[in-house]
């Protein structure tokens, strides 16, 4: 008992930096993370380091782009009609829109250019394509 293995309910403090050294998000202070280990609910390189640690374990890991958040994908850049935003709607380089979709879910889209009458947007998500660090606590596993 003690160690984490598929099917586990587990609780997590987790600290995730970019190559950088820039921390993107933390649960210190905060909540920990809860997952059931091999539930798809994680990114899969998280889910594959927490699998077999003990309880109180500390672990730091890192991933490359296909383990975390993805490979930036050319799919998800288009160029779209301004029309299609509100009028009145005030477009910037860099913005990040959240649009809400019929079943409930949320896409997100930066801007990445502007034009007279279209609107380059990339669907990626902000950390697709980096290779990210994790440092990781296992707190409980149930």
């Amino acid at each position: 008992m003690g160690q984490a293995k598929q099917g586990d309910h587990v609780k997590v403090h987790f600290t995730g930096k970019m190559e950088n050294g820039e921390v993107f998000a933390s649960s210190q202070n905060h909540e920990p993370l809860e997952f059931s280990v091999g539930d798809g609910t994680v990114l899969p390189g998280v889910d594959k380091a927490v699998e077999g640690m003990s309880l109180g374990q500390r672990k730091t890991i890192t991933l490359n782009p296909q383990e975390g958040f993805g490979e930036t994908a050319e799919s998800l850049i288009m160029t779209v009609d301004r029309a299609q935003f509100p009028e009145g709607f005030e477009l910037k380089e860099g913005m990040e829109l959240h649009v809400p979709q019929p079943d409930g879910s949320v896409i997100f889209f930066k801007i990445l250019q502007l034009f007279d009458d279209k609107v380059k947007l990339d669907a990626n998500h902000p950390l697709a394509g980096k290779t990210l660090t994790f440092d990781l606590e296992l707190l409980e596993v149930t």
